[in-house]
């Protein structure tokens, strides 16, 4: 058996040019071992904040429509978790790869705030 003190380790430096979803093998070879690494790497854009604001008349609905673009190479499943009163939105959208779908974000007030 391999102690801790029995292991190697190996720096690998990756930079990818946009997000996505990158593999790579890795192949490591002696004269009695041959051995091969599948390595998958995803990168996710840069995450970047927003703020909607929404300035309608008291008991009257406004809906804003939040573009999501899928650049990735696979098709994306979102599920929608929101948080406060009187916002609401589907709670499943799908992206297709190379498209964008529009989340319909509804705010209906119940009062004067």
């Amino acid at each position: 058996l391999l102690g801790a003190s029995d292991t190697v380790e190996f720096p690998i430096k990756f930079t990818p040019k946009s997000a996505g979803c990158y593999h790579c093998q890795i192949r490591l070879k002696s004269s009695c071992d041959i051995r091969v690494y599948e390595i998958e790497c995803v990168v996710n854009a840069e995450q970047a904040d927003a703020q909607l604001e929404f300035v309608t008349p008291a008991y009257q609905t406004v809906t804003q429509e939040i573009p999501i673009s899928n650049i990735s190479s696979e098709d994306w499943r979102f599920e929608a978790v929101l948080e406060g009163q009187c916002f609401h939105g589907p709670p499943v959208i799908n992206v297709p790869v190379g498209g964008t779908v529009p989340y319909p974000l509804t705010f209906t007030p119940v009062a004067e705030c």
